[in-house]
């Protein structure tokens, strides 16, 4: 760390250095005006994946720390954890390890510019109070950003707050969010979302990226990269990154024959899958079959076939060197200009753009 701090004293004062600790070499950073101290406050629930606390807390911290570097006299990011009742002055996570609530909502005496409602288990015992919901409810319109993790998005729902807005939560809670309150519209697929003021994610790790969308959105893309690296994230990934295969897992039915179906779309994904063809395998009628498929899945065989064969093209992305053309026969798409629309369509990114974000650095360290 010495030799950091002697490279820093040499380096221009226009520079923001950001080190490599591998190789102890710094980065330089477009100089960043405007620092002001930002107070995140993350709602620590009981039996909570501590990631959902520490995660963000991290990156908002290590932003901070990195922009001390442009003006040493001010914090960007103060982070506070505080209590979802009023009383409770501790947390117990779901691994057993418990954190400090200094305060609860109800005793936070300072402006809050982003709060953070951490997930927590279905099977919990504990359960948000009325008051805290009128609390938030009461308070959204004072807050510049009010944001969930995981199962924290039902509280935002609770609140009233998502009614007539886009959504998204943990993949496995997503028909149950839907069900629960139908005037919100629950997508299942991104791993985070943002509508006007409300930012949902999908939970887990995807957190960390929120909080990093969070830091690009207030001090560009150079310091959340730059947070980044040195948390050694290796990916910033965009809300609109799927999350992964999880769509196609609500979708899997326990129906005998549309299961089986489901599987030979799988092992056939690069043929022409055409509902005559699908619906003979399963010996029902072309407009039955459809009926039955629809039913059991909650989605149509050509649109289903559609998300199986974009998520091949993805695992194709990540972990090969497959041209697009090779990667779109594979995948019973025709040609680069179809894989092309089917990306833009879903994902609103090109598949080479898609490669050069998400391609697994193990692929290319063996190439």
């Amino acid at each position: 760390m010495a030799e950091n701090a002697l490279k820093l004293s040499l380096l221009p004062r226009s520079f923001s250095p950001i080190f490599n600790l591998i190789n102890k070499t710094p980065y330089t950073m477009t100089p960043i005006t405007g620092i002001k101290e930002r107070l995140i406050a993350i709602v620590a629930m009981p039996d909570t994946m501590l990631i959902d606390i520490a995660g963000p807390a991290d990156v908002f911290c290590r932003a901070s720390i990195t922009l001390k570097y442009v003006n040493p006299r001010k914090d960007a990011y103060k982070v506070v954890l505080i209590s979802p009742e009023h009383g409770r002055k501790t947390s117990t996570s779901s691994s057993g390890i418990t954190v400090t609530t200094p305060v609860s909502y109800k005793t936070l005496d300072k402006k809050i510019d982003t709060l953070i409602i951490a997930g927590y288990s279905s099977q919990s015992s504990f359960k948000l109070s009325k008051d805290f919901h009128q609390w938030l409810n009461q308070n959204s319109g004072k807050i510049r950003r009010i944001a969930s993790i995981c199962r924290g998005t039902f509280a935002l729902a609770e609140a009233g707050l998502l009614n007539g807005k886009k959504a998204t939560t943990h993949w496995m809670a997503c028909k149950e969010l839907q069900a629960k309150y139908p005037d919100i519209k629950v997508d299942p697929d991104p791993i985070f979302i943002r509508d006007g003021n409300l930012y949902t994610s999908a939970g887990v790790s995807s957190g960390m990226d929120l909080a990093l969308a969070m830091v690009e959105e207030d001090y560009g893309r150079d310091l959340a990269l730059s947070v980044a690296k040195e948390l050694v994230l290796f990916l910033q990934r965009p809300g609109n990154q799927s999350q992964f295969s999880t769509l196609l897992a609500q979708q899997q039915t326990e129906n005998g024959p549309i299961r089986e179906v489901q599987e030979y779309i799988s092992e056939h994904i690069n043929e022409n899958l055409k509902v005559e063809t699908l619906s003979e395998y399963c010996a029902m009628s072309p407009r039955n079959f459809a009926r039955v498929f629809l039913k059991e899945t909650g989605i149509t065989p050509g649109k289903y076939i559609e998300k199986v064969r974009l998520e091949k093209a993805k695992r194709s992305l990540e972990d090969t060197n497959l041209s697009l053309d090779q990667i779109a026969d594979i995948c019973g798409l025709g040609s680069q200009d179809s894989l092309r629309r089917l990306f833009l369509k879903h994902l609103n990114v090109t598949p080479g753009h898609y490669r050069k974000s998400f391609k697994t650095a193990f692929r290319d360290a063996a190439a």
